[in-house]
């Protein structure tokens, strides 16, 4: 009994500590080409948690670790919803493919917490509907403040009758409420830089209970940073004309990135703590600078800029991760050893070490268009380089039934190695390679020692990787027009 008593006891802490969401639901005349997506909302690195399949009858099943409990989006068929989640919830989604993300119905752990959402924004509709910011703006500040408190006031009856009607639970009512203060905190932000214009009073400076009100709608920095990019936005906001100043003093040549010169301007601002300067850091790197087909210099440049100036260790994580799937591994280095198999089961790996160099092209089945517009260059590619190059296709479909299925009906004839990553987007390949679904297809050139030699193109046609594979085989390709380009959204 006592035994018993334990396993029941752990069971309960498995459960109540797991991080783990469960997704299953369905999507009425969706394609099973399309994919489910989650993305934690409030991160400054915003990769998918997870990658979802739907089948031909539109239902779809899996799951994630959900990092924090909080704001995910959802995206499907190119369309986003937000869902409010916590780890060690069951998420049950239902609608109509072509009515998403306007209607859909949420059920199991996660009902009440999402009805509230829904519940709220039926009334903020509504109530929105009746604010002119313009108006507000042109108000006199004891006015403007009046309003201030008064959208407050019943903007937060409107979450507690939802929340009340919807048997939500009270951090979700909170978090509306942090969100709340964080808009009316920029609102504020416009009043201050734009009332002075709308009064025809450029002097206009704010009083000192303008800045106590800030200061209590402010509440607790430390959990808005954390919780609600909508407040960073406004911090950015209020740093936004002092860093345009400093930007042009200090970068005379132009060569500067925007986050290096954000982050020399923001260790400046000693009123701000390490986490704000982070999260703000954070957001300008991923926002500006992070971004596909990043010249090595830069790349280098920017991860200098996270591992002087990121102090938060979670922060520079995620950056630092988000900094490697969009750049890919270093040229130079040698290619992940990832464990592949064929489609006998049997074990290879990317390089043969047979001395030539190799073109690595990753992809799954259900990438849009890649039958009608990635495989025809890339025929022409092999049949061009393929005295001088091998080519190794890598799939990374959820199952190695589909990889067979696929590789045989797409890619036949076309002479490679066709190779899957046993577990799709989750097997060590991707992670190697830092292979997502925005990545697909992609491709990779390695030198005839193993080694990386170039960064990831998602465009046959692009000079670039046709400049990489004139340099490796000393073969020289005819112009390929640069329209001739392949698909990737």
């Amino acid at each position: 009994m006592k035994t018993y008593f334990l396993v029941l006891l752990f069971s309960i802490l498995a459960v109540s500590c797991s991080k783990k969401v469960e997704v299953k639901g369905n999507f009425a005349g969706g394609s099973p080409l399309e994919r489910i997506e989650f993305i934690e909302a409030s991160g400054v690195a915003t990769l998918p948690l997870t990658n979802i399949g739907v089948d031909s009858k539109g239902s779809f099943t899996g799951s994630f670790e959900a990092p924090k409990n909080g704001m995910y989006i959802m995206t499907y068929a190119g369309k986003q919803a937000m869902v409010y989640l916590k780890g060690g919830q069951t998420l049950n989604i239902s609608g109509q493919a072509q009515n998403f993300p306007q209607q859909f119905t949420v059920t199991g752990d996660a009902k009440n917490n999402n009805d509230l959402l829904k519940e709220f924004q039926k009334f903020f509709e509504g109530y929105a509907a009746k604010v002119n910011v313009g108006e507000m703006v042109a108000q006199d500040e004891a006015t403007f403040l009046k309003t201030i408190d008064r959208i407050k006031n019943d903007i937060e009856k409107g979450i507690d009758a939802a929340a009340k009607k919807t048997s939500a639970d009270s951090e979700v009512a909170d978090f509306k409420k942090d969100e709340l203060h964080a808009s009316l905190l920029g609102l504020m932000n416009q009043y201050e830089m734009n009332h002075g214009l709308a009064s025809q009073n450029p002097s206009f400076k704010v009083s000192k209970n303008f800045r106590d009100v800030e200061k209590k709608l402010e509440g607790d920095t430390d959990k808005m940073l954390r919780s609600q990019p909508i407040f960073r936005n406004y911090l950015l906001g209020k740093l936004s004309q002092d860093f345009q100043t400093f930007a042009t003093a200090n970068n005379k040549d132009g060569k500067a990135l925007t986050s290096e010169l954000f982050a020399k301007f923001i260790n400046t601002k000693k009123d701000l703590s390490q986490l704000a300067k982070d999260y703000l850091l954070g957001f300008v790197l991923s926002s500006t600078d992070i971004q596909q087909g990043m010249p090595a210099e830069n790349i280098a440049k920017l991860d200098k800029v996270i591992k002087d100036n990121v102090k938060d260790a979670e922060i520079k994580k995620d950056l630092e991760k988000v900094l490697f799937v969009i750049s890919g591994p270093k040229v130079g280095e040698a290619a992940p050893a990832s464990k592949l198999i064929k489609q006998d089961g049997s074990s290879d790996k990317l390089f043969d070490g047979k001395g030539k160099p190799t073109l690595v092209m990753f992809y799954a089945s259900w990438n849009p268009y890649i039958s009608e517009a990635t495989v025809p260059v890339l025929k022409e590619v092999v049949n061009f380089y393929k005295s001088k190059m091998n080519f190794t296709f890598v799939n990374v479909d959820d199952t190695k039934e589909q990889f067979v299925k696929t590789s045989n009906a797409m890619l036949k004839g076309i002479p490679g190695t066709n190779l899957y990553g046993e577990g799709g987007l989750n097997s060590q390949v991707a992670k190697d390679f830092g292979i997502y679904g925005f990545k697909l297809p992609s491709f990779i050139v390695l030198d005839k020692d193993g080694k990386i030699a170039s960064r990831f193109f998602y465009n046959l046609g692009d000079p670039e990787i046709v400049t990489v594979l004139d340099k490796v085989t000393g073969l020289k390709a005819p112009m390929v027009q640069p329209e001739a380009h392949l698909q990737n959204d």
